[in-house]
């Protein structure tokens, strides 16, 4: 299900040119799971072996047609010499019906032998041009995907919030330093690069320029804030959303360009402190956080005859209105009417809405 990547390429903010073979153990992207090359080598030759013995009974139904009556040993051994195309000569066909046999069955077969092994070593030789040509066609057509850095238990879970709000696994780019997490990743789908975030090559091969989004999900705080320094040069109109484990850090991720930065610790201790005084507020919590059970956090285009309409009184649950990109909670005066081209912040149920989810 692999495949890795890239030639040389234009990106949209300096020339970057790296070799194809530089490139091919670094990004991944996801195919059609293709057997190894021994796997495939294999399986070529046992159909050659296949085809051997089958010629060989056809020429032993007709063992008198030949110049020698033969034994199924030589019938195996003509066989064998004559699809190989060796020839030898010790054994002939002499007959009308042996002749006819060699010209309209043994020879397409033949042809159909040194087929199978021809095409094996073409199949193997080709197979880094393969990747190249697909790795080389995925980097031109890729726009407005999200890349995740740092596929670890943040990250595979704002993944798995990704996919389960409706994204293609193909419009997701994972970026992260350990091949083991990477291979995780490509069994589910996801195109990756092999690499660190910090570093302005590999942000540039994930085509970070033309990102819609980027997750930012390191295991250290500071990592966070260099990656999120590297991206913003590069990528001056992606979203970035960071995380990072200590609050005293928030503001250095603002600083540095995040658009958005969630504090785990301090999320995960109002959540402990939550549990000890009621419960189901917490049991709520998570089943909005869930993306595929319960109910959910999403967002939507208002309908045409909600134009003007108080979101209170909507059939929804409105949690916030967002317009021109800044979000007003539902008790603050901009949020009394909703207006063209406002988007709600609402609750739903999993597994219903889709038709009116953009």
């Amino acid at each position: 299900m692999k495949m890795r990547r890239i030639i040389s390429w234009r990106s949209d903010e300096s020339d970057l040119e790296i070799p194809v073979h530089r490139l091919l153990d670094v990004v991944s992207i996801p195919t059609a799971v293709r057997a190894t090359p021994w796997s495939l080598m294999a399986r070529r030759f046992a159909y050659a072996l296949a085809l051997i013995i089958a010629i060989a009974f056809v020429s032993y139904l007709d063992k008198g047609g030949y110049s020698e009556d033969l034994t199924f040993i030589d019938a195996l051994y003509y066989s064998a010499v004559t699809l190989s195309t060796t020839g030898y000569g010790d054994i002939t066909p002499v007959t009308q019906s042996a002749r006819l046999v060699n010209i309209f069955i043994i020879t397409p077969a033949r042809v159909a032998f040194l087929m199978l092994l021809v095409g094996t070593t073409l199949s193997v030789l080709t197979e880094d041009s393969r990747k190249t040509l697909q790795i080389q066609q995925w980097r031109n057509s890729v726009r407005n995907h999200t890349i995740v850095i740092g596929y670890g238990t943040k990250g595979r879970s704002a993944i798995d919030a990704l996919l389960a709000g409706g994204a293609s696994p193909s419009s997701i780019v994972v970026i992260d330093p350990d091949p083991n997490a990477l291979a995780v990743a490509e069994k589910r789908g996801l195109v990756t690069v092999h690499g660190n975030g910090t570093k302005s090559d590999v942000l540039r091969v994930a085509a970070v320029s033309r990102a819609r989004s980027v997750i930012v999900a390191p295991s250290s705080d500071d990592t966070a804030v260099l990656i999120t320094l590297s991206v913003r040069e590069l990528a001056p109109s992606a979203m970035i959303v960071v995380s990072v484990r200590e609050s005293e850090n928030q503001h250095l991720l603002m600083q540095s360009g995040a658009d958005s930065v969630i504090v785990s610790s301090e999320t995960a201790g109002r959540l402990l402190g939550i549990a000890t005084v009621t419960p189901p507020v917490v049991e709520m919590m998570e089943d909005l956080l869930s993306p595929d059970e319960g109910f959910a956090v999403s967002e939507r285009q208002i309908a045409d005859d909600e134009v003007g309409a108080n979101p209170r009184h909507l059939a929804d649950i409105v949690l916030g209105v967002v317009r021109s990109g800044e979000l007003y909670r539902i008790d603050s005066p901009e949020a009394e009417t909703v207006e063209p081209g406002d988007r709600l912040l609402y609750v739903r149920m999993n597994g219903s809405d889709a038709a009116r989810q953009e």
